[in-house]
């Protein structure tokens, strides 16, 4: 990681709040986190939880019916802090912004690309937008890029469409239009769900190789807790729109105090176990974030709440030892904190 201490990204009490006819959904509640230069976020979490509305906050690309408050202010290429939510989500000044400094990788790579266009000419049209107007200069980086991620065969590929593209491919192609720009902040949202664990290795091994060339930073957003451990320097556990443990990734897995935290951990197969062991399970569903009551989100799922107490305020996040946080009641009682 960079020794700069700079964030390029500072998520301050971000909310996403969508207006119902049975009330006002708050999917994103109150988030905050930041990333350095050369630094792994990785922000995990069940399906539902808000991690993708929270991603795409960043860009300013939700829909319409999603209203976000609070601060996120990024560092440009010109070391100057703007705060994007300020910024009109049509606007020049953030279009400059997305695919150039801050640049995704989406979840659903067979509808992430234009069916009617070539997919050498819609990553070209990154680098046509943000890197030089030379058609052949830009197809010679929009090729490189493709060999980079693995595509084989790039220069036939290159003149193909999605359709005559596998899943698996089609992630790759949706790397490399994330990647050509070699962006300052890389919001990957599960971006090698696709893929084989070979192919899924070597992406990884790309994006961190990358990452040092460039101090890139990356917020990464995965299910899968063995790649968490793999690629970040930091971990956020989020549930229920709120992030509730946070720290470095060798705190997180070494000593998880938020009973959703160890329930995650619970549930992924370990060396050495036997076959016949069954693996945790956290009981229900996330619950919709509609007209909530007080209290713990995490109340009717835990295995360790505490009735009267768990469930009449929701617990704020408390300093443990180093970097690592947690918001739950028994890490109060137990005088892990201040």
């Amino acid at each position: 990681m960079s020794e700069i201490t700079e964030p390029i990204i500072r998520v301050n009490d971000l909310r996403v709040n969508i207006k119902m006819d049975e009330g006002t959904l708050t999917p994103v509640r109150g988030v905050s986190f930041e990333i350095r230069p050369g630094e792994t976020l990785g922000l995990v979490g069940e399906s539902g939880c808000g991690k993708s509305l929270t991603s795409k906050a960043i860009l300013g690309i939700n829909e319409k019916k999603c209203q976000s408050s609070g601060e996120i202010f990024f560092q440009g290429e010109d070391g100057k802090t703007i705060d994007l939510l300020k910024l009109n989500p049509r606007g020049k000044e953030i279009r400059a912004i997305r695919g150039k400094q801050i640049s995704m990788i989406f979840q659903e790579p067979m509808v992430a690309f234009s069916p009617m266009y070539t997919i050498g000419n819609q990553i070209n049209e990154c680098t046509m937008l943000h890197i030089t107007k030379d058609k052949k200069e830009s197809k010679a980086i929009t090729l490189e890029m493709m060999k980079k991620v693995g595509i084989a065969n790039a220069e036939k590929r290159y003149d193909q469409y999605p359709h005559e593209f596998s899943g698996g491919m089609l992630q790759r192609a949706l790397i490399a239009m994330a990647l050509v720009c070699k962006p300052r902040l890389l919001i990957a949202d599960e971006p090698t769900t696709a893929l084989d664990v070979t192919i899924q290795a070597q992406i990884l091994e790309l994006m961190q190789q990358l990452q040092k060339e460039m101090q890139m930073a990356i917020l990464f957003i995965t299910h899968d807790l063995g790649t968490v451990a793999k690629m970040c320097d930091r971990v956020a556990v989020m549930y229920l729109g709120r992030i509730v443990e946070t720290g470095t990734a060798r705190e997180i897995y070494k000593a998880p105090q938020h009973p959703y935290t160890r329930g995650l951990m619970g549930s992924v197969h370990k060396i050495g176990s036997r076959k016949l062991d069954r693996l945790y399970s956290i009981e229900g569903t996330v619950p919709l974030a509609l007209n909530l009551k007080p209290g713990c989100g995490f109340y009717e799922r835990c295995d360790a709440r505490v009735e009267g107490v768990c469930d009449q305020a929701e617990p704020d996040l408390i300093q443990l030892e180093g970097t690592h946080c947690a918001a739950c009641v028994h890490c109060r009682k137990e005088g892990k904190a201040e």
